[in-house]
């Protein structure tokens, strides 16, 4: 139950900040939540890997190259779903970390 609730918000969240970030088009909410899975099994996987990889260079640039390979990983989900959509790297930037800020108010908010 709780991972529906957490997939839940992470969608509505997604949806929020496709409604904020001019460049970012979503279709309705359901393509939020394909949007949300796809970017939370991204993130798991390649992401990850990118961020292990990584991690010396985040350390020193602190954290910058995380907020980078968030953005490439809404760039690769902007590939896959077709109702969503980014106006290239500065919208998908903006979107990354509105989307970061939306989803850190909603989980303080849950617990």
């Amino acid at each position: 139950m709780n991972f529906l609730i957490s997939l839940l918000l992470s969608a509505v969240a997604v949806f929020a900040a496709g409604y904020i970030v001019p460049g970012v088009q979503i279709d309705g909410f359901v393509t939020a939540l394909i949007v949300a899975i796809v970017l939370g099994l991204v993130n798991a996987t390649i992401g990850f890997f990118l961020k292990m990889l990584t991690a010396p260079l985040n350390w020193l640039t602190l954290g910058l190259v995380s907020l980078v390979i968030n953005v490439l990983m809404v760039l690769l989900v902007d590939n896959f779903i077709t109702g969503f959509s980014t106006n290239g790297f500065w919208a998908a930037a903006i979107f990354a970390l509105v989307l970061s800020i939306i989803q850190s108010f909603l989980w303080v908010m849950k617990d």
